[in-house]
């Protein structure tokens, strides 16, 4: 027995790069529920990128727990602690059970009829009125593969606007646009089996004990083995990744691509280049070399404020790796230069020569569940099947697959990604936004102005949710929603290894899985094709993804040879999976072709600098032949520095407990006891300086905004301000609401514990995002800090167990308390 909210990553498997990850079961269930009466349902969990195999426990027709599944590829067994308690949401009293529309100002329950009526209603008048530039569409990376591709079709094909983005965009268009920019198409490369076969880890920005806890545990198990790889982790916070480090850089925000450029510096200075490969597979070595020869160590130590020494450490440990896997996340991503600092991580690797073979590979490792499948059914800002929207040839193979006029979808300009729909609801073009399965008045920066964008009388909302969070209460309609485990379908994690997801129960009351609200609006909007057919011609899961299958064929990430069959009850399996690759594709470009021909590409570039779009043209005249391109540019500081007003650098971040806006995970109860309220970090030295102690009131204020919460006295970077950023404006540390108006500053409530406070930590970031990626910076802004209220030597609400543990020790333990204890055994012999 164990308390996997005290022992996030569970006990310990050691083993070598010489064998594989031993299996541990995983397992939960509800207090009392006879495990002899469950019945298991095959699943995966949608609380990470992972992606880690499962089954959910069935009693009475409600979701009672969950188990790892020790067969699969992803996760041999082990689940996470959201994985282990976040299932608890599914069943709670808060659930939305049926539409809601706005009458005199109230949000009030109506029929479905009602509610798609008014929606299909307001959608034809702004269509006849404005055109179809008027509609946008907003949604989640939590969906299924099938709900996104209905989404994209009718979007896209249907309405015929380019205005359709998913929440991705904040957690990782990077990861999409440095692939492409670097490999020529979107798709990790590598494999998660690499973890166990490398003999060196280069972890950029990317806290993976708390954002991917089992990916974590696996890395632990080596970390603990007979032949230990080394660690190079580039973090300004001391995190669970970085006590482990053999060298730990911990820089000035927002300096990624100034280290990034030093490190392959000393890799070209110190002949730690593999010349035969770069000359064979990659272009552009010499415009990189040209500018990377401005960044030697002791003009980088000044730049990111970490000693030469360490930057050298670092780079010899990288260039005399034989295996090396690297990885960045939001650290790099959420940043002002992302595109090209996730480039420079590429480059490293390759470089090095270490792509497409075991224990060599790079990961732009994505933040949400099924943030792969946005991108590959172009449910964002992609084209569907990674096909190139600058491409006439793409375009007209996806109208013809489609069976709609070329003309019929937007290519005249690339898809709009959500800053800058929302930038177009504030002047009024855009005239209808409907938001899926996301949190935009908690997720996106700068929130005075994104709450007031919302509630603009000119501008009808539609919200389809499972619960009724800020932006729902900022809607004009609000459609009940199906989760995970109350619907059938597919799903892709960041090393392309897709699982099938059935369902478990029925949703409670009337709400409806999110692919079957698409279709009822299709089919009441009249979408038709050329012909005058429906143009969505599937009604269930399965038949949508046959579907998607067609659409995917001969492109990089091929579907055509799976199934539901093939998949139910499988490991996972990686695309791309066809005739050539019946059972998938563990590594990507092991011949080390790569997908940079022109015709064949998804995209054709951009000057990292600047974020100009390059065009067909100019790719062809890189001459890349199947290879990758080396791309580089130079450092540029933030645009937002501290100042003798705003003296601190602010960051934002996650926390191992909570997902995303906690619409979830707070009505999860260990997970809510272990993180209930918003807390800030400070350094030691900082808070001194301050006259702050741990657990006192402090007041957070940027140019934009302001926060108070209890302080941190951790080990983040001295100068730096850490907050996590799933908190929001009413939601009570119990797990209820108060009515409070998300327009207003916040909920009431008095005391350093009430509620009394703004507390969403994106009142502080700045609209600003990567040229490239075009992903909000949520890393970098500049903040003062000045104490409110004496704590009374009651700690903050930081876990003490992970990244935020305390400088100190006073602070208590976090733990899960009574009936938190999850069952660790040996795999059944038939679920092996």
């Amino acid at each position: 027995m164990a308390d996997r909210i005290a022992d996030i990553w569970g006990a310990r498997t050691p083993h070598g790069a010489d064998s594989p990850w031993p299996v541990r079961v995983d397992q939960y269930l509800a207090e009392g529920v006879p495990e002899g009466e469950v019945q298991w349902v095959p699943s995966a969990c949608v609380l990470c990128s992972n992606g880690c195999g499962m089954d959910i426990a069935v009693h009475s027709g409600q979701i009672v727990g969950v188990r790892g599944r020790a067969s699969d590829r992803v996760s041999h067994g082990r689940l996470g602690p959201k994985g282990l308690f976040g299932w608890q949401a599914n069943n709670s009293p808060d659930r939305l059970t049926e539409p809601l529309v706005r009458r005199d100002g109230e949000l009030r329950p109506a029929s479905w009829d009602e509610a798609m009526g008014l929606v299909v209603e307001r959608s034809r008048q702004v269509l006849d009125e404005h055109g179809p530039l008027a509609m946008g569409f907003y949604n989640s990376g939590q969906l299924f593969l099938e709900d996104y591709y209905t989404l994209s079709l009718l979007v896209r094909a249907g309405i015929g606007t380019p205005h359709l983005d998913g929440n991705t965009r904040l957690c990782t268009a990077t990861a999409d646009f440095a692939l492409k920019e670097t490999f020529g198409t979107d798709g990790d490369p590598g494999s998660l089996r690499d973890f166990d076969l490398c003999d060196t880890i280069f972890a950029v920005g990317h806290n993976i004990a708390e954002t991917q806890t089992v990916l974590w545990a696996r890395i632990l198990d080596r970390l603990h083995g007979p032949d230990r790889p080394r660690l190079v982790v580039v973090d300004p916070r001391r995190t669970a990744v970085a006590r482990e480090a053999d060298v730990h850089l911990p820089i000035r925000n927002g300096t990624n691509l100034a280290l990034l450029n030093g490190i392959q510096h000393e890799l070209i200075a110190n002949d730690r280049v593999d010349r035969a490969f770069v000359d064979a597979h990659t272009v552009g070595f010499d415009q990189l070399a040209a500018i990377v020869a401005d960044y030697p160590p002791e003009r980088v130590a000044e730049i990111c404020g970490v000693p030469a020494e360490d930057i050298r450490a670092a780079a010899r440990i990288l260039g005399s790796a034989d295996r090396l896997v690297s990885t960045c996340l939001q650290g790099v991503y959420q940043s002002h230069q992302a595109t090209a600092s996730a480039c420079q991580v590429n480059n490293i690797n390759l470089l090095r020569g270490m792509i497409g073979e075991p224990g060599r590979t790079v990961f732009q490792m994505n933040g949400q569940p099924t943030a792969q499948n946005t991108r590959e059914t172009g449910a964002n800002g992609d084209m569907t099947a990674l096909r190139n929207w600058q491409n006439p040839d793409h375009v007209a193979d996806l109208a013809r697959i489609w069976n709609v006029d070329p003309l019929q979808i937007p290519t005249w300009a690339p898809p709009t990604h959500v800053m800058q729909i929302f930038r177009h609801a504030e002047t009024g073009s855009i005239r209808f936004l409907w938001i899926v399965g996301t949190n935009p008045a908690v997720s996106l920066p700068e929130l005075h102005r994104i709450r007031s964008i919302l509630a603009q009388e000119n501008l009808f909302v539609v919200v389809s949710d499972a619960f009724l969070n800020e932006t729902g209460h900022l809607a004009d309609v609000v459609l009940p929603a199906a989760v995970w485990g109350e619907k059938t379908g597919t799903f892709t994690n960041h090393d392309r290894t897709v699982h099938l997801s059935v369902k478990a129960v029925d949703p409670p009351g009337q709400a409806r899985p999110d692919m079957d609200i698409f279709l009822d609006y299709a089919t009441r909007m009249e979408l038709k094709d050329k012909d005058g057919a429906p143009l969505i011609p599937w009604r269930t899961p399965e038949e949508c993804f046959e579907a998607f299958k067609r659409v995917t064929a001969g492109r990089p990430c091929d579907y055509s040879g799976l199934s539901y069959e093939k998949l139910r009850g499988s490991p996972g399996i990686q695309w791309p999976c066809n005739e050539n690759a019946p059972e998938g594709t563990e590594r990507l470009y092991a011949d080390h072709q790569f997908n940079t021909d022109t015709d064949y590409c998804e995209d054709y570039g951009h000057d990292l600098a600047t974020g100009a779009a390059h065009e067909r043209n100019d790719h062809a005249a890189l001459r890349t032949n199947g290879r990758a391109i080396l791309k580089s540019t130079h450092y540029l500081p933030p645009h937002e520095a501290p100042s003798e007003e705003f003296p601190l650098l602010y960051t934002t971040g996650r926390t191992v407990y909570h997902w995303h806006t906690r619409t979830k995970s707070r009505r999860a109860p260990q997970l809510n006891a272990a993180a209930p309220e918003m807390w800030v970090e400070l350094a030691a030295g900082d808070a001194e300086r301050l006259g702050v102690r741990e657990g006192d009131l402090v007041r957070v204020e940027s140019a934009r905004g302001a926060i108070e919460a209890r302080a941190h006295v951790s080990g983040v970077r001295e100068g730096v301000v850490f907050a996590p950023f799933h908190y929001g404006y009413w939601d009570l540390p119990d797990g209820g609401a108060t009515d409070g108006d998300p327009t207003e500053n916040g909920a009431t409530g008095d005391g350093p514990g009430g509620n009394g406070r703004r507390r969403a930590a994106n009142e502080l970031t700045v609209t600003e995002w990567d040229p490239v990626s075009h992903q909000p910076l949520f890393k970098v802004a500049a903040v003062r800090v000045e104490k409110v209220a004496d704590g009374g030597g009651v700690p903050s609400p930081a876990p003490t167990t992970t990244t935020a543990r305390p400088v100190s020790g006073d602070a208590p333990g976090t733990s899960g308390g009574d009936g938190v204890r999850e069952t660790v055994e040996e795999a059944r012999e038939e679920t092996r």
